[in-house]
């Protein structure tokens, strides 16, 4: 079996259906090979479904400009195409006076990537949008929301395949081989298999693009390209406290870590879940501890007075592929395109962790940047 393609596309998760849906628009050949049964099982599928706002990530990165274009990018695709969403707000609040400190650097740092209508908001102000939530202050994020992913890849993929872009499922890549004008790739489908000629390859993997990096041949280690799993877990609260807030509710994040902090968001059917925790494995599972419920309880009750033990259920877990180690310094997303290694054609997305989801459209558009001088 024998194909020709202009641009191959590695992970049917939301970035490589983005770039599809992107790429198919310039009457290219696009395919897109994802190894399970269907698209969005990993990450895409297991997280908070948060439409971040851009307040946490350093000036000048990738993970900052991404997310605030994508933003803006993806609340004008989900209404374009009718996916559900809804622009709640957030609040980041802090619990002591000593946490106002880390507002003002919150909003000095949202203000510098560009993030719009963020505002110090004062105790009386926080009771005023949550009655329920104790704070002494808040920093207020109102083009924070929350979509659903599922409906969004689904969009993505009508219109990839709806401009011709092919779509390949339980199809996993085990062989890349450059070539005189592009790559040729060898995958296997239902233990069948083949093998086809691509001029450019896109590598979005996710948890697993650090290994697709290695099949052409580079040292991943030496790139800096070695992933690491980290595993968030959820909790759902139950017993009718979904209804005591109407925003996401983010605590002022830990000193040193990898996360955000247990915050409290909201499903477009009105659940609420705290959650992820940060923690890094070894290896690929999801399941929920249920002994951590007395940490979500603790972390949860300082700004959620209304929370009872008894409220909190295991849920769902996800994991991250961060790019940093445990206790290692904040790492960017890579994107980037291999001619300096050799690999002319071929680009590499790793660590596409949080915010992805918010950046796809925008990292979809730089890498279409990327593209087209290669075609």
């Amino acid at each position: 079996m024998s194909y020709e393609a202009d641009i191959t596309v590695i992970g049917a998760g939301v970035v490589g259906l983005a770039i599809a849906a992107l790429m198919s628009k310039s009457n290219k050949q696009v395919y897109v090979l994802e190894k399970n049964d269907t698209f969005g099982q990993e990450t895409s599928s297991r997280n908070s479904e948060v439409i971040h706002s851009g307040i946490y990530y350093p000036a000048n990165s990738l993970k900052a400009a991404t997310c605030v274009e994508g933003n803006a990018m993806l609340y004008h695709l989900c209404k374009e195409y009718g996916v559900e969403q809804k622009n709640l707000g957030k609040l980041v609040v802090a619990t002591c006076d000593e946490q106002i400190g880390e507002l003002e650097s919150l909003l000095a740092k949202g203000q510098t990537n560009g993030t719009p209508g963020l505002k110090i908001i004062s105790k009386t102000d926080v009771k005023k949008m949550e009655p329920n939530i104790e704070a002494v202050a808040a920093l207020h994020c109102p083009t924070t929301g929350i979509v659903d992913t599922h409906s969004l890849m689904q969009c993505l993929i009508a219109i990839a395949t709806r401009n011709d872009a092919h779509i390949a499922y339980r199809t996993e890549v085990t062989a890349i081989q450059k070539t005189a004008d592009g790559y040729r790739i060898t995958a296997s489908n239902n233990n069948e298999v083949f093998a086809f000629d691509t001029r450019v390859l896109i590598n979005c993997a996710g948890l697993f693009s650090d290994k697709v990096a290695a099949l052409t041949g580079i040292d991943v280690d030496e790139a800096g390209y070695r992933l690491h799993y980290c595993k968030g877990e959820y909790f759902s609260v139950g017993n009718g406290k979904n209804k005591l807030v109407s925003r996401l509710i983010y605590p002022v994040p830990p000193a040193k870590t990898t996360g955000l902090g247990v915050h409290v968001t909201l499903s477009l059917d009105g659940r609420m879940r705290l959650g992820p925790s940060v923690e890094y494995v070894n290896y690929i599972e999801y399941s929920v501890d249920a002994s951590k419920k007395q940490m979500f309880f603790d972390s949860a009750k300082t700004f959620l007075s209304f929370i009872e033990y008894k409220d909190l259920e295991p849920e769902m877990a996800g994991m991250r592929p961060k790019l940093q180690g445990p206790g290692e310094e904040y790492r960017d997303f890579i994107i980037q395109e291999e001619s300096a290694r050799g690999l002319p054609g071929l680009i590499n997305l790793i660590g596409i962790e949080s915010p992805g989801l918010t950046a796809s459209p925008a990292i979809a558009k730089y890498v279409d940047e990327m593209v087209k001088p290669l075609l």
